[in-house]
This record gives structure tokens, sequence and C-alpha cells, in this order.
């Protein structure tokens, strides 16, 4: 019998069943086959088992190997595309997204996520405006530690906290009530970071093919939590909320105080609108309060549980923007079935975060209004002294100063942010370009800039970033970044 004939088109000179091989029982999974197949898909390129520039099959022959809808190929495709990791182009197929910078994968092979490329591999000679975290973390924190040290002196404890450590939930709770939200430390689970709260919430809460609406435009962190999941993602604005939940996704996702990337603070009005949505369509709503202590009103807003007793709204919190990014310690507040449910689900992944650290926490906690101070007085200061060196020296670039947090959101007048900070990149600045804050890739003229650095450093990367506006839009030819560096 002859050999079956062969579809035009190889991988690194081999057939599609290759990829076929590769993809295995990618089926076998819950949801829509197009989110399966992207979910997988996605899964070999960050482990690096498809390469960069790597040519994919075209949609007609993927489906035939696969036994499925063209249609089914074209939305994964479609999707990869909207995450950044393949590139589709009219006439050359579809093919594994470059590698740009060539530092964007790992030693291991896996992809990393743009906003932490940089510190994985910092380059030489280049000031970091991609992940905003503290780089100066408060004295405070080590005399917690000091005295997290002393209180482990003689306690008989093996340590295994699933929910968390004791004093730290109680801590928590008190925190909370204190805020107007009373709270049982019963209804605190202690997590490693904010990133593990919501891994683990959507771990608990969503399937495959499920939809998940977010506001826009949002943290990153969360997106990728979400495309892991192999959810569907709806970016919706506050108007939206109302239409969007009659619909019952598995999750809604929201940051109202001092928003990621823009520094937005949404009105006690539009809190209550959306917790009482909430309740009513009986819709898991997280609500991300990680820069709630960094309002530069001094104010502190309420969480939207206050709007909505029930088991619908559920609060995460961490000490990583307001203490240190270090400090790997934050939570969930939610009833305490869900609470429940966490930790066993927890107890797949590790057995309890690292005792110390919560012990510090707690500490912490109880020094909460003068560390509070301490920070936003530096943040809103550095805040204004960015806003003024923007003007003076990038004047066509918009922007709304933020009203809380650690990053504006600014817009270029033309070109757009992902070319333009490959040149910022070479003049000395790394940026975050605005389509990774967008669960659909728009955004595309939009930049976050952190102000977390001393106003001499950020003096300097508005200079570099001036230097590169001017060789990137042709208005000042190849200026050198170094003439503009005050």
């Amino acid at each position: 019998m002859s050999e079956p004939m062969r579809d035009n088109w190889s991988m690194n000179g081999a057939n599609p069943d290759d990829l076929v091989d590769l993809l295995g029982r990618w089926a076998s999974g819950r949801g829509p086959l197009y989110l399966l197949l992207a979910a997988r898909l996605r899964a070999l390129i960050d482990d690096g088992l498809l390469h960069p520039d790597e040519p994919l099959p075209p949609d007609r022959v993927l489906a035939r190997r696969l036994a499925v809808g063209r249609g089914t190929v074209v939305a994964a495709y479609d999707l990869l595309q909207q995450d950044g990791r393949v590139v589709r182009r009219q006439g050359s197929g579809t093919r594994v997204a470059p590698l740009d910078p060539p530092a964007a994968r790992s030693a291991t092979g896996v992809m990393v996520n743009p906003l932490l490329l940089h510190i994985l591999h910092p380059p030489d000679d280049v000031q970091l405006l991609t992940c905003a975290a503290p780089p100066d973390p408060p004295a405070a924190l080590s005399e917690a530690y000091v005295e997290a040290g002393a209180r482990l002196a003689g306690a008989r404890d093996m340590g295994y906290q699933l929910a968390g450590n004791p004093e730290l939930r109680a801590e928590l709770a008190a925190y909370y009530t204190r805020r107007g939200l009373p709270t049982t430390a019963e209804e605190i689970i202690v997590t490693t970071g904010a990133q593990q709260a919501l891994t683990l919430l959507t771990g608990l809460l969503v399937a495959p093919g499920d939809t998940v609406l977010t506001e826009v435009p949002t943290y990153p962190g969360a997106l990728e939590v979400f495309r892991h999941a192999a959810a569907v993602i709806r970016p919706v604005v506050q108007d939206e909320a109302a239409s969007a939940m009659r619909e019952r996704p598995a999750l809604t996702y929201f940051v109202p105080t001092a928003r990621n990337p823009d520094g937005a603070v949404m009105s006690d009005q539009a809190r209550r609108r959306l917790a009482t949505l909430a309740a009513e369509h009986d819709v898991p709503l997280v609500d991300d309060e990680v820069h709630a202590e960094l309002c530069f009103s001094g104010e502190r807003p309420p969480p939207l549980a206050v709007f909505a007793r029930g088991e619908q709204v559920i609060t995460v919190g961490s000490l990583s923007k307001l203490v240190w990014g270090g400090l790997r310690v934050g939570w969930i507040r939610a009833a305490a079935p869900l609470v429940s449910r966490l930790a066993r689900l927890r107890a797949v992944h590790d057995l309890g975060g690292e005792v110390v650290s919560q012990l510090a926490a707690a500490a912490l906690l109880r020094r909460l209004d003068d560390i509070r101070q301490e920070r936003v007085r530096k943040l809103r200061r550095r805040h204004d002294h960015l806003c003024a060196e923007l003007r003076a020296r990038l004047p066509s670039w918009s922007f709304e100063p933020a009203r809380g947090g650690q990053t504006i959101w600014v817009r270029l007048p033309r070109g757009d942010a992902d070319s333009f900070s490959q040149v910022a990149l070479r003049h000395g600045v790394a940026v975050p370009p605005g389509r990774s804050f967008d669960p659909l890739g728009g955004h595309a003229t939009h930049l976050r800039l952190h102000f977390l650095f001393p106003e001499d450093e950020l003096s300097r990367a508005v200079g570099d970033l001036a230097a590169a506006w001017a060789a990137y839009d042709g208005a000042g030819g190849t200026v050198s970044r170094r003439t503009l560096v005050v």
C-alpha cells in the first residue's frame, strides 16, 4: 500500500503529524475545543517545544489532522495571536512569535511574562520601568522580622498551616473589621502573594471555556491566570457590567482602588452597584485590593464586600506593594465555606506559607498606619515629579494623573507602544506596552510607567524616553540618549 499523501507543510523537516503527537490528548478537558487547543499550543510554546519563528500548520491542514472544523483552529490561532504567542500574516501563514528581546525565554525554555522579563534577565545600564514593586523596603520590615523571630522561641508548631498562621489570620480579620467589614479568622486564607490567591480562586471557580469578566485595562498577571485556565476573557467597562453579569460568568475581576495600570479609584456609588449586581446574579466578584492602602488622598475606600453581604464578593490583598515585593504574603477574605475549599485545593500545591514571614506580616499590620503614611508620602512626591517631567519633556504624550498606586497610564500621540518600547530599550529604559494590560490585545498606543524610583532616576528615565521618542518619531533624528540625561 502506498504511503499516504502528506500535506505541503513541515515543522523542522517533519510533517504535521509531529505536531499532532505533541498535542496529545488536547481535547480531553472541559470547554470549547478552540480553547482547549489554544491552551495546549500555548503550553507547547511556553515550554519551548515549539520554537520562535517556527511555522504552524495552515488552518485547514491542522483541522483535517485533528478531525475538527477549520473554525476551531482559526479561533485557537486568533486567541494565541491576542496573547502574543503567534504571529499571523496574510500570505505567510502562522508562526510562533519571535523572541524580542532575545532573553524572552528563560534558561529552561519557558516563555517569560514580559513585565518580568528584564528582572529575570537584567540588561546592562537599563532602567527598569517594567515591574512595579517597591525597591526600598521600610525599616519596619527588619524590625518585624526581629519580632517574628522572638515569637518563634519556644514555639511548638510543625508549621503546616494550609489556611495560614493563626496570628496573621486574626490580624487580618481585625484589619477588615476596622474598615467596616466584620470578619472572622475563619474567613481568611493566607497565600504566597496575591498571585497565588488569584490562581487558587481561578482553579476552584473557573473551568475551561467559562467566561471571566475583567475591566480594561487591568492587571496582566490576572489575565495570565485566566488564560492558563482556558477561560474566555471578556473585557467590560463599568457601564456594561449589568448586562454582562446577567449572562452568569464564572468570575468577575475588578481592581477598584488605585487600579493597575492607571491609578484610578472607583466611586462608592459604583462600588455599591457592582457588589449589588454580583449578589443579584450570584456571580463571584473578586475585589483586588493590593493597592488599597496607596490612595494619595490618605483615605482607604471600602472593600466591595462592605456593600453586599454574602458569599459572592471575594477580597484579595497583599503586602507586596505597600511594604516590599520580596515579602510574599497575600490573602483572600471570603465566606468561611469558600476558604475551607480553597485550603483543600492549596494542599495540592503546598502545605502552607513560610511561617516567619507570616509572623512578620502580622507585626507589620500592627504598624500599618505609620507604614502607609510614609509610603504614600513618598509615592505622591515621586508621582508629581514624574508627571512634571513628562509634561516638560514629552508634551505630546497624554495621561491622567493617578489617584493612587504606583503607575500612570500614558498614551502616545501616534505609532504603537510595542515598537516604541524596543526603541526605548535601545535608549536605556525598559517600559511595558499597553497591550499586556488588555485581554484582547488593544491599547496599542499606551504605556505604563511606574514612579517608584527616586526623583533623579525618574528624571533620567524621562530623558531617555524623550531621546527614544525623538528617534522613533523622526523629529530629532538620532539624538543620543545621554544628551537629555539630567
